[in-house]
């Protein structure tokens, strides 16, 4: 959570000038000439303004001291992937209250597991980002948490598999499920010049007015939205 440094400047005071001391003898000072101005004083000088403090960096739902291995390592370091585990762990306490209490145990143990395997991948941070989202993701439409929005059908080149894509826009993070034949991905917004595309390591849809495509894990489709 960011925390606002509030600057304040103190106010510069100028001192009063004041009338010259008579003199020992009793001559008094010389009477400023008729039209003359009294010199200004130097304009004052802005106190130097600090720049703002870095935002904290907020810790992850455990101990950083006791963190056990790279992966969580990486977690501590980073205010991103802190907060995303943050949002886990407390999604992860209320659905253990749900009937599959178990299942939901032994499949965070698995992905535990998963997580901490990141630290073999080549881009370890976006690794461990997109394990957080899955996770996260998986958790709010298992435990029906979120309505599971009407899939969005396609009909591609390669008419051997169905492919259909449903958009949880209302989810954060925001996610699609690809669902080609029985594979899925759960993919992620990514920047696009126009059009929607989601993307997640080996994985990239694309779609705009009607017009799609996929690449799943090297397999390219070129489909069109099913009338």
């Amino acid at each position: 959570m960011n925390r606002f440094v509030l600057l304040g400047v103190g106010a510069l005071a100028l001192a009063a000038c004041s009338r010259p001391a008579p003199s020992d003898d009793g001559a008094s000072a010389p009477a400023s000439a008729p039209g003359a101005t009294a010199p200004s004083p130097p304009p004052p000088t802005a106190a130097p303004v600090a720049a703002p403090a870095e935002p904290a960096l907020q810790p992850p739902s455990f101990d950083c001291h006791q963190a056990r291995g790279d992966a969580e390592v990486l977690v501590c370091g980073d205010a991103r992937l802190a907060a995303l585990d943050r949002q886990l762990a407390a999604l992860y306490k209320r659905v253990q209250t749900s009937p599959d209490e178990l299942d939901i145990a032994a499949e965070q143990r698995g992905w535990v597991k998963g997580r901490d395997a990141c630290w073999q991948a080549v881009d370890r941070h976006r690794c461990l980002v997109e394990s957080y989202q899955t996770r996260i993701v998986e958790l709010n439409i298992g435990s029906g948490a979120v309505a599971a929005p009407v899939p969005v059908r396609y009909q591609c080149d390669d008419a051997s598999k169905p492919l259909s894509v449903a958009f949880y826009n209302g989810l954060e993070p925001q996610a699609a499920v690809v669902s080609w034949g029985k594979d899925q991905a759960i993919v992620f917004p990514a920047a696009s010049a126009s059009g929607s595309r989601y993307t997640r390591e080996g994985v990239a849809f694309w779609e705009h007015q009607g017009e799609a495509t996929l690449d799943f894990y090297g397999t390219a489709l070129h489909c069109k939205a099913a009338g």
